[in-house]
């Protein structure tokens, strides 16, 4: 049996229709679309979630030999019960990166709830396919200085961490946004960001990586809106079987934090999203 999860932290802000569904990533909280609110807001009542074990969620109990709650469709599930005693769907559901795995499982095992989906810098596929896998290095493989020492066993764990959030940043990604994801992840629960990783990534029932990516996003009925900031995975995506409404936009020259890099030109895409699927 699965543990009981937390009651969410929960932005609800705005009001009119359709209600957007705002998902953070990996090893960030809702704050990440702060600076999207001002524009969606006077239209669109906006759900803004932490996903368990991020910001100002609790994470989850975990006994062993249970599923793993933090595998993108247990995640769904629960934002599809969120999304139900709210009575805010059917929801344009956004998500970043990790946050992308995770609507994307909500169109698919719930699809009475989505309207329609769109994924910001969702990689799928890993590091060489337009984001990095959060892979945490092997103890023996760990650089000198990120090995764990007596009273500070987390070091390595922070080490590793923080490398990928180093990785995700481009030239232009401003120093302030690559400052308080450091902190973020710095402040997070290693063990959290493992199961987040594994169920993205490893698990059985895993879609992460491709092709098990390709069986699981051709089930996506609604329009699907992919931004990404990688030429190799945009033409990944276009390939997909998709909706007719369904379309890939390329952001080269952006980090991995493009909602946060570009927010005004982000929000002013998910109005015309919502205009043209209504």
């Amino acid at each position: 049996m699965s543990a009981p999860y937390p009651p969410p932290y929960l932005g609800d802000v705005g009001e009119g229709a359709p209600t957007l569904l705002l998902v953070h990533g990996w090893g960030c909280d809702g704050d990440d679309w702060a600076a999207l609110l001002p524009a969606l807001a006077p239209r669109h009542r906006v759900l803004v979630p932490d996903l368990p074990g991020h910001g100002r969620t609790p994470p989850v109990p975990a006994p062993s030999g249970a599923p793993n709650p933090y595998a993108p469709r247990a995640l769904a599930r629960e934002l599809a019960a969120l999304v139900e005693r709210l009575g805010a769907g059917p929801v344009v559901a956004v998500g970043h990166s990790m946050g992308g795995h995770v609507v994307s499982a909500l169109a698919v095992e719930h699809p009475r709830l989505v309207r329609s989906v769109v994924t910001v810098a969702t990689g799928w596929g890993g590091a060489a396919h337009g984001a990095p896998v959060p892979r945490r290095p092997a103890a023996e493989r760990a650089e000198p200085e990120e090995r764990a020492e007596p009273g500070n066993p987390r070091r390595a764990e922070d080490a590793w961490a923080l490398r990928v959030v180093r990785a995700a940043c481009g030239p232009g990604t401003p120093p302030e946004v690559r400052a308080r994801h450091e902190r973020l992840v710095a402040a997070a629960d290693a063990g959290v960001l493992a199961r987040c990783r594994e169920g993205m990534y490893r698990g059985g029932d895993a879609f992460g990586l491709r092709p098990a990516a390709r069986r699981y996003l051709s089930r996506r009925r609604c329009p699907v809106l992919a931004v990404h900031t990688s030429p190799e995975a945009a033409a990944w995506e276009r390939r997909l079987p998709r909706h007719p409404l369904s379309r890939v936009e390329l952001w080269e020259g952006c980090g991995h934090y493009a909602h946060e890099e570009r927010p005004g030109e982000l929000a002013a895409l998910l109005e015309e999203w919502c205009a043209v699927t209504a």
